[in-house]
């Protein structure tokens, strides 16, 4: 059966992977620094190199902690209601970790938060920008014309090269970024928008 689609980032736009990292940060001995919310790069928010930030964000991946992330804002209500009464499916299109434990983790928590909401979870390696990888960008082609919602503006600027409709959810760090789509403080903001938007949606077939 036919089918709409929304693809999405997770960390900072279904999950709230800060909250989660900070946490587990805390619990190692780390602290925030003054006005971290506006620096997008882990080295700066914590007083530390990137490559060091690099490398714990690729430890916290990878480690049991990922799959417990609480969801971001209101996402769990509005992905659901997406999902459940208008038929949208989602898929995952996250900077994760190659490793597969990583996306079992990632994996189980979405399901428990947002039921049977996704369809696909595609895991890239920690950190990888979407516009240079070409092989994950081969994977959602067949899905081009639908929502690609994103955190980062580098991200939603690949996603909207590739025939996607964009969204970006707001935060400290891309508030005065300039982007090519909707701006959406949260999951409300999103679902008002795409409900409005696609009355004579494209569907795909799986």
């Amino acid at each position: 059966m036919p089918r709409k689609y929304i693809i999405t980032d997770i960390d900072g736009v279904v999950l709230d992977w800060e909250e989660g990292f900070s946490v587990w940060m805390e619990h190692h001995g780390h602290q925030l620094v003054e006005g971290y919310q506006f620096k997008y790069n882990i080295g700066e928010r914590y007083g530390m190199t990137y490559e060091a930030g690099s490398k714990l964000v690729k430890q916290f991946n990878e480690s049991a902690a990922i799959g417990f992330l609480p969801p971001l804002r209101d996402a769990q209500y509005y992905v659901k209601v997406l999902h459940e009464k208008h038929q949208y499916k989602f898929v995952a299109l996250t900077s994760l970790s190659l490793d597969p434990y990583a996306k079992e983790l990632r994996t189980r928590n979405l399901k428990k938060l947002m039921g049977e909401a996704f369809e696909k979870i595609i895991c890239l390696d920690t950190g990888a920008d979407k516009d240079e990888d070409l092989e994950a960008l081969s994977k959602i082609k067949k899905y081009a014309g639908a929502w690609w919602i994103e955190d980062k503006p580098d991200n939603l600027l690949a996603g909207s090269k590739q025939g996607f409709k964009g969204i970006l959810m707001e935060h400290g760090h891309n508030m005065h970024k300039k982007v090519d789509g909707y701006v959406a403080k949260n999951w409300e903001d999103i679902y008002q928008h795409v409900i409005a938007e696609d009355k004579g949606t494209v569907k795909y077939e799986r």
